[in-house]
């Protein structure tokens, strides 16, 4: 289980020594990709003209563009709101950039209330992320809301 205290005072840690966006969000996608276990993606996809796309992230090559309301991601940012998928397989509208991934949790980032990202995290096993895991990153992205300069 994921120690969330911990995470986000070494998040806090990286974003006062850098808050520019680019590099903050690279630290903290390896942050994260070492945080968690079983992962295999670990990553932000930034909106932008309208499209979801591929940030910073750990993990293998992923689909650089993602429309809204397509994939988890999509539905996520079109909903505004976490979207945490037990298996992906069942979704409407998976989009499968690594045939690895089971599980997925994604979580909406903002600036002064207006969507500019998501976190997206991928996991090989199903059932891999809990209302725990959702609390915790929730909370991590209220910190990239508070920190990050773009």
């Amino acid at each position: 289980m994921t120690n969330y205290d911990i995470l986000l005072k070494q998040a806090t840690e990286l974003l006062e020594s850098e808050p520019w966006a680019v590099s903050a969000l690279s630290n903290l996608s390896s942050l994260i990709m070492g945080s968690l276990e079983n992962l295999n993606w670990a990553g932000f996809y930034i909106m932008r003209n309208g499209v979801l796309t591929v940030g910073p992230f750990q993990g293998k090559p992923a689909c650089i563009h993602i429309p809204l309301l397509k994939g988890v991601c999509g539905a996520c940012a079109s909903k505004n709101e976490t979207m945490l998928v037990p298996d992906v397989h069942e979704f409407p509208g998976h989009i499968a950039c690594d045939s690895a991934s089971n599980s997925e949790i994604v979580v909406p980032i903002h600036l002064n209330g207006k969507l500019v990202a998501v976190l997206d995290i991928d996991s090989p096993l199903t059932n891999r992320f809990s209302e725990d895991d959702k609390a915790g990153l929730e909370k991590l992205a209220q910190l990239l809301e508070e920190k990050l300069v773009w």
